[in-house]
């Protein structure tokens, strides 16, 4: 019996000139379908304190296969949408699992999941 590993995704987004507060709306339309989604623990949308332009976008599953799950809904089409509507400049997508302390220090061999898309 496998045991499930929470894992994460990040996704700093980064607006063109005069294009933030579109951004932020139209990423704020994520929140709600994305916090009721399957395996979800936590979603957030995030506003930089230093940076105008860059917004992060958050969250924590209970395993991978629901985070998998999640991008292969009609609502993660918001990226690809923003990117052809030229509001954003840049996008830094990562993934993210738990890891044990032997982990950490490289003593183990983690498996690696790599979405592509």
């Amino acid at each position: 019996m496998s045991t499930q590993i929470p894992v994460s995704h990040m996704a700093f987004v980064r607006a063109r000139a005069g294009r933030s507060a579109e951004l932020g709306a139209r990423l704020s339309a994520l929140i709600e379908p994305s916090r009721s989604a399957s395996g979800c623990l936590s979603f957030a949308l995030q506003h930089s304190q230093c940076d105008p332009d860059l917004w992060l976008v958050s969250g924590f599953w209970t395993h991978q296969q629901a985070m998998t799950a999640y991008f292969s809904t009609p609502a993660m089409q918001i990226f690809s949408e923003l990117v052809q509507d030229l509001v954003v400049n840049s996008l830094d997508f990562h993934t993210f699992k738990d890891v044990s302390p032997a982990q950490a220090l490289g003593q183990t061999k983690a498996q690696v999941h790599k979405l592509v898309g």
